[in-house]
């Protein structure tokens, strides 16, 4: 596993939630309305947060277990994507497709963020050089 890489991706797409983020927010006070509030906070902490967190643990931190490392990377990416994108189709239903599809998005891509918290916690506090 090239850690490296990962670190970098993870960091770069927490910089594009950062920016996405910190866009909506600035959005939403020049509007007086804080109706994306929630996907706002979603935004900055489930992907730039978070995602910046893990980019950094990849820097910093040796696995032992680089197919769980990896597995955790991706799962991490996709999770973090699609409960942010599936909260927005949730609560703004701004594309011409179903609710069941808005909600499945929602629903499917915070089932694969929670996952990628499970093994982070795997890695971190078993498979882990340190």
């Amino acid at each position: 596993m090239n850690q490296r890489f990962w670190s970098n991706t993870l960091i770069r797409l927490a910089a594009l939630f950062g920016a996405i983020g910190a866009g909506l927010g600035a959005h939403m006070a020049g509007a007086g309305s804080y109706a994306l509030k929630p996907i706002h906070a979603h935004i900055l902490v489930a992907g730039w947060l978070t995602v910046f967190a893990w980019g950094i643990f990849y820097r910093v931190v040796e696995v032992r277990a680089p197919k769980l490392a990896i597995a955790h990377a991706i799962t991490g990416i996709i999770g973090s994507i699609g409960l942010t994108v599936g909260m927005w189709l949730e609560f703004l239903n701004p594309l011409p497709i179903s609710d069941t599809i808005n909600l499945l998005v929602y629903i499917i891509g915070g089932s694969i963020l929670l996952l990628s918290f499970i093994l982070f916690f795997l890695l971190t506090f078993f498979l882990s050089n340190d």
